[in-house]
């Protein structure tokens, strides 16, 4: 740089800082680096009668700057005073256009790339691969893959990254293949999207070979591929297998050390999970959720809240992942004044109510008694889905309210929903505590004759405890009989139970 300033401090003195050709490797010197850029600026506004380069150049120091959109209002310019481009203009600009994003204007300026006769360059398909994939415009990306006449790795990364980052998991397996049979060699950036692509499919044969192929191909395994995979193994449970990756690791990362935390956590060793959360020198958000989500996976809900009191203490803005898992522990536990406070939290910072946010909310305040608090959840809630349902079937069922039950269901049979077991559960439970003996059985039976769904032994359960309720012992004992040898005992329970409730000594002797 200094260099650079004595030269451009020459040209000054001598009059030649106008001139495009002289002043040009000054200009570069300041466009290259962003703490210049502003000189850069200076001395291109100074030039006369500026060419291709000098604008290519200003395109480039625009483009990676944190003003990208300058890039393609300087273009616009060069291309009103009719400067010619030539085939390093473009990836310049298509690179701007993907930081914005501009869509608009980088579909503009690739019809401009095409009448030029330029779409044949290899640097520009792969900058318009590029641009349309972080558009998640995935088959315009595939459009001009397919028109390439030559293509190199970077042209079979970037569209795998790009079907990746849309979660078209097969069509990256389907171009990896591809890659292979092009005989073009893949590399760690290729196999992060691979190995991820096989983990959200559950192609674990799959991926286990791709596994395989990384060790084979002598392919570099740096922290991106390492992260991808301890998940992979995580996610299978195999946590031996990502402490390996992660100890061979030659350097690690925040999110390194929050997969082998995820990896312990899933598997059940919350205290190899709490000793790796402790160990992490700047914790991040994903690190809190990770382990208040192993705790309340594993019924650890007190810790679970522990933990969450922490992450508040420490100044972390809790996301929907763990209001859920923090809303779940409050309904397991009883903790209303809790969940009470993040529903108000949610409201006040404008957090996004989804289905599992809603749902969650419905489930905590029917566990904790407050019914009617859920059904303001629920009616507040512009989606849904089955969960919901169920979930508010349930809470009204438990809080002995049949009717209102029994009147969420035939609205949801109105709202066109298909029931599941969850939602009979529901529904008979509601019979069972308002002694609606006829209403449970024809509800009973439409399940199998109306809804195609099979009656598991919970459901048997809750006809037979509808009956003893009702003292109808003696067919509860008939329909028992009915079912077959391999009768849950709780079901036996029950009618043990209700034997006793009316005194009927004889039948509960057949029934031990």
């Amino acid at each position: 740089m200094e260099a650079a300033k004595q030269l451009h401090a020459h040209l000054i003195v001598s009059g030649f800082h106008r001139n495009p050709f002289h002043i040009s490797k000054v200009l570069i010197s300041y466009a290259v680096s962003e703490p210049h850029l502003s000189e850069a600026i200076l001395v291109f506004k100074e030039v006369d009668n500026p060419n291709t380069f000098i604008y290519n150049t200003m395109l480039r120091a625009f483009a990676q700057s944190r003003n990208p959109i300058d890039a393609i209002l300087l273009y616009g310019r060069a291309k009103a005073e009719g400067l010619k481009q030539d085939h390093m203009t473009f990836p310049f600009i298509f690179k701007a256009c993907a930081r914005i994003p501009a869509a608009r204007e980088g579909q503009w300026i690739h019809t401009h790339a095409v009448k030029l006769g330029f779409i044949s360059d290899l640097f520009i398909s792969n900058a318009l691969i590029h641009l349309y994939c972080s558009f998640e415009e995935i088959d315009f990306a595939q459009k001009v893959f397919d028109e390439m006449p030559i293509r190199d790795f970077v042209s079979w990364n970037s569209l795998i990254c790009g079907c990746w980052q849309k979660h078209r998991f097969a069509d990256v397996l389907c171009y990896f293949n591809s890659m292979r049979a092009a005989q073009v060699k893949a590399d760690k950036v290729t196999m992060v999207s691979v190995v991820s692509a096989c983990s959200q499919l559950g192609e674990w044969e799959l991926a286990e070979s791709m596994i395989k192929f990384i060790k084979e191909n002598s392919i570099e395994v740096d922290v991106y591929l390492g992260n991808t995979l301890i998940d992979y193994y995580g996610r299978r449970g195999l946590v031996e297998s990502a402490q390996r990756v992660f100890d061979k690791m030659p350097q690690r990362n925040t999110m390194s050390m929050n997969a082998m935390v995820a990896a312990y956590a899933k598997a059940g060793n919350l205290p190899a999970a709490r000793k790796i959360f402790d160990s992490i020198p700047q914790k991040d958000l994903v690190s809190w959720s990770s382990m208040i989500t192993g705790y309340s996976q594993a019924g650890q809900f007190s810790q679970a809240l522990v933990l969450f009191r922490q992450m508040q203490q420490a100044k972390f803005k809790p996301d929907k992942i763990v209001i859920v898992d923090v809303l779940s522990a409050c309904a397991h536990i009883g903790y209303l004044h809790l969940g009470r406070s993040i529903h108000c939290f949610i409201h006040r910072y404008q957090i996004t109510r989804d289905i599992y946010v809603g749902n969650s909310l419905i489930f905590m305040y029917s566990k904790c008694g407050c019914i009617k608090e859920a059904c303001q959840v629920f009616d507040g809630m512009i989606e849904k889905d089955t969960v919901t349902w169920n979930s508010i079937i349930m809470g009204l069922a438990t809080s002995v309210d049949a009717n209102a039950a029994l009147l969420v269901f035939s609205n949801m049979l109105n709202r066109r929903f298909k029931p599941d077991d969850v939602t009979f559960i529901g529904v008979l439970t509601a019979c069972v505590h308002s002694g609606l003996v006829e209403k449970g059985l024809k509800l009973f039976r439409s399940m199998r004759r109306v809804h195609g769904l099979e009656p598991q032994m919970k459901h048997y359960g809750c006809v037979v405890d509808l009956l003893a309720r009702a003292g109808e012992v003696e067919k509860a004992f008939e329909f028992i009989q009915q079912l077959p040898m391999s009768t849950d005992p709780v079901v036996w329970r029950t009618l043990l139970g209700a034997c006793k409730v009316h005194g009927d000594v004889a039948l509960a002797e057949d029934a031990s």
